[in-house]
């Protein structure tokens, strides 16, 4: 979000003058990152309603743990971006793409809205509403390849650490709108509104992408005349300098984070809080933490820190944060533990909540901009979006493995148990940064 004019003090005179013209590099920037901010923040409405929103109201429904995991397999299209990345690097132009992708989110919620969800008394969810969801994940994972391939060619070096800011933090803030600011209200918005709601937000987004100055310029890429064979391809993204270690590192660095911040708010609903505070504080509190830690970590790396030094600091600093919420979680499952208001158990327990991911969005964010260093070193025979959405993928498999099984995990050895291996998954990668190639410093 742009800065809004100041006003700076005139020593002379001790009178207020308008601040300087901004400098042609800022403005130029802003131009980018603007429509950035904007589709990818309509980007994260579909990660937040079905992470935040779903996941409660079928554990408020009384579907075990497991079940509740095993929802996410909804996101199973964002595992395959590398069908159609290469598609998207080599026909047609990245805002057409974007266009067409953005209004087709808008048709699925169009059509969600006249499918209202499982009724009282009913498990789960019925197949037309869980098929939408799966189309609605498609449409998005396609947008997403298409948004980075923007990204990937409009930013400079020196704009990959606001660049890679400007994506977390809108995509956290669509997140947030979709699910804990939608368990705050969902008691008085009916579910046909909702999703009337976000069908206008889509395709009004899709209207701003194809009219975007910023995205208009782009050229539009030549098809390839020797295409790559799929095995070849993939052969080429691997010999890249530094996407081996980047690859174990994306696929590991969330593993007992996500498994944590899947996990905690349900132990923290089975144990009397209300699904609408949950929202508030895990949805809406915790996303702007997240949001804040993001912020952070852009403007480090907009002063020129290196990834790889922050990056380390970031994981001591959400090692320990995990370890105290860990602590938290030992004395929940105590005899006698209570929630109560005015409590310092309730209060510690959704305090955690809020380092967490304020920590998460200062590790992810540096993450982001290391991926996308790394994609930046591939040779321009090699299309960089395609590389990038590589690394995206894995980095997402991790995360949504980990989310998957969490639930199982819980209900096969138990809470304490459970969060003793997600400390010590939470360690592995300090450790994996160690190795980490001299490409990428």
């Amino acid at each position: 979000m742009p800065p809004r004019p100041a006003l700076n003090p005139d020593p002379a005179n001790r009178a207020w003058a308008p601040a300087p013209a901004p400098a042609p590099g800022l403005l130029a920037m802003r131009g980018k990152l603007l429509p950035l901010a904007g589709l990818y923040l309509v980007q994260g409405l579909p990660y937040g309603l079905q992470s935040g929103l779903l996941p409660v109201l079928l554990r408020a429904r009384g579907l075990s743990l497991t079940r509740v995991g095993l929802a996410k397999a909804l996101y199973a299209p964002w595992l395959f971006k590398l069908v159609w990345a290469p598609l998207v690097d080599t026909r047609g132009s990245p805002r057409a793409w974007l266009t067409l992708s953005t209004a087709a989110l808008g048709l699925v919620c169009g059509l969600l809205a006249s499918h209202p969800p499982a009724a009282a008394g009913q498990a789960g969810l019925p197949v037309t509403v869980a098929g939408l969801l799966l189309l609605l994940n498609l449409a998005a994972a396609v947008q997403d390849v298409a948004l980075d391939t923007l990204a990937v060619r409009l930013l400079e070096p020196a704009e990959l650490g606001p660049g890679n800011t400007v994506q977390v933090v809108a995509y956290k803030l669509g997140a947030v709108l979709a699910g804990g600011g939608l368990l705050a209200f969902v008691p008085t918005l009916s579910w046909p509104l909702l999703f009337l709601l976000l069908a206008a937000a889509y395709w009004l987004a899709a209207a701003l992408t194809w009219v975007a100055p910023a995205l208009r310029q782009l050229p539009t890429p030549l098809p390839s005349e020797h295409p790559r064979h799929t095995l070849h391809l993939g052969q080429d993204l691997l010999a890249v300098p530094g996407t081996l270690w980047t690859v174990g590192f994306v696929l590991t660095y969330k593993l007992g984070e996500q498994g944590t911040s899947g996990l905690f708010p349900l132990l923290l609903l089975d144990c009397g809080i209300s699904a609408p505070e949950l929202g508030l504080w895990n949805g809406v509190g915790a996303v702007a933490c997240s949001i804040a830690g993001s912020s952070l970590g852009g403007a480090l790396l907009a002063r020129r820190r290196q990834p790889l030094p922050l990056l380390k600091s970031a994981l001591q600093f959400r090692l320990g944060g995990l370890a105290c919420q860990t602590a938290v979680l030992f004395h929940l499952d105590s005899p006698g533990a209570s929630l109560a208001p005015s409590t310092v158990l309730r209060g510690a327990a959704l305090l955690s909540l809020c380092l967490q991911h304020f920590l998460g969005g200062l590790v992810t964010t540096t993450t982001f901009t290391l991926m996308m260093r790394c994609s930046q070193l591939a040779p321009s025979a090699l299309q960089q979006a395609t590389h990038y959405s590589l690394l995206a993928t894995l980095e997402l498999l991790g995360k949504l493995l980990m989310g998957t099984l969490a639930g199982a995990l819980a209900d096969s050895l138990g809470p304490r148990l459970c969060f003793s291996v997600f400390l010590a998954l939470s360690a592995m990668p300090m450790l994996y940064l160690g190795l980490a190639p001299n490409t990428l410093a």
